[in-house]
């Protein structure tokens, strides 16, 4: 950790890190935002489900009475609950609720959020979706990813028509979203139950005919052959992974798709056993999981509990994670699981408490010489070269 040091910003670039004398002496006319804190690079959040109308309480009582996923699904529980609640909802109302979201997750240190659709299951319900998450990020100091992902679950007035659904997806609600450009991906639930590997393919291929990333929810509850179907089609990414298999590791860990974990999801489910690559690469050498790319994101859904600090804490009391490589796992390199690779500041500063820089930055501080920082999180754009000095004290992962 470099103490006394600085990190220059020159339009929506870091220029250069170093010591602040040297770099206070290269640049004398820049600005100077001086904070005592530790300066580290945000978290990137790539798997998000954060346009939802009522959080999903029940759901999460009625598994602490003793019911599975599966069984409250059949029930009109789960995501069928929240589609019908999404669908009855105003865009505006959404746009407020998904706005207060992203709020929760930036003051958590998050600064590119992918957000999902998938709770709308027919075309103008999950356009809608992709249309407050288009409006939330024009007025947030974020980067939002949006993600197309009408293939989360077979709707009721399809139930015995998936055949049917598949080809909506595919030949309406896919190049609606394309032409619109309203995602830069798209996402299937490929589970046991859900869709198929069959259906996710059919699906995913028509998506990368359309000119958009493809990614999964992978093996979260069965193993079923979702990694390496992520890695047949090049997917960005293969999510959850709980049931994933030794093959699944293998293929993930030989191809360039990333495994992304969600260890807030086993808790919401009451799932006590985790990934079986979620420690791989720390504790193993020697084995494909050491190869593996992995990253540790919230899921931002219908449930309780959120922010990338907690969830990254949890790998170290149930996997033995170390803090260094649960905080390289919850940031930088996440951003491949996105499917995006820009980064948007803002133009001027606000009373923060975590000051955003370049690149997705994150600075932690008490209180400002020049700006006293308060709470939330903003990004900030400089008219000139600008010198932001963090006055290290502690580093606590």
């Amino acid at each position: 950790m470099l103490r006394d040091a600085a990190v220059v910003v020159e339009g929506t670039r870091i220029a250069a890190v170093g010591a602040y004398r040297e770099l206070r002496a290269a640049h004398p006319g820049a600005e100077l935002a001086e904070v005592h804190g530790v300066l580290y690079p945000g978290f990137i959040d790539c798997h998000t489900h954060a346009v939802f109308g009522a959080p999903r309480l029940d759901d999460h009582e009625r598994r602490a009475l003793g019911e599975d996923y599966k069984a409250i699904a059949a029930q009109g529980g789960g995501i069928l609950q929240s589609v019908a609640d999404v669908r009855a909802c105003p865009p505006a109302e959404l746009v407020t609720l998904t706005r207060e979201r992203v709020a929760t997750l930036l003051a958590h240190g998050s600064t590119t959020i992918e957000v999902k659709s998938g709770y709308g299951l027919e075309l103008e319900a999950e356009l809608k979706q992709l249309r407050v998450i288009r409006e939330v990020a024009a007025s947030v100091p974020a980067t939002l990813v949006p993600t197309f992902l009408g293939a989360h679950e077979v709707p009721p007035e399809f139930r015995n028509r998936r055949a049917d659904y598949v080809r909506l997806v595919c030949e309406e609600m896919i190049p609606v979203v394309a032409r619109e450009r309203l995602a830069v991906a798209c996402d299937v639930f490929c589970e046991p139950g859900v869709f198929s590997v069959a259906e996710a393919r059919t699906v995913l291929t028509a998506a990368r005919r359309h000119g958009l990333a493809v990614k999964l929810h992978a093996d979260e509850l069965d193993g079923s052959g979702g990694a390496e179907l992520a890695v047949e089609v090049g997917a960005v990414s293969a999510d959850h992974l709980v049931a994933v298999s030794e093959a699944g590791v293998r293929a993930l860990a030989h191809g360039g798709t990333v495994a992304v974990l969600l260890p807030a999801t086993l808790v919401f489910l009451g799932r006590r056993r985790p990934a079986p690559a979620a420690a791989g690469g720390a504790r193993r050498g020697g084995r494909a999981r050491d190869r593996l790319q992995s990253r540790l994101v919230t899921d931002g859904e219908p449930a309780p509990g959120r922010g990338a600090r907690r969830l990254a804490a949890r790998p170290a009391s149930h996997r033995g994670v170390d803090g260094d490589h649960r905080q390289r796992r919850g940031r930088a390199g996440a951003g491949r699981g996105t499917g995006a690779d820009r980064r948007r500041i803002r133009r001027r500063p606000r009373r923060v408490r975590r000051l955003g820089l370049a690149g997705g930055c994150v600075l932690v501080g008490t209180e400002s010489r020049k700006r006293r920082l308060d709470s939330g999180f903003c990004l900030f754009r400089p008219t000139g070269p600008d010198i932001f000095r963090a006055s290290c004290r502690s580093l606590r992962s």
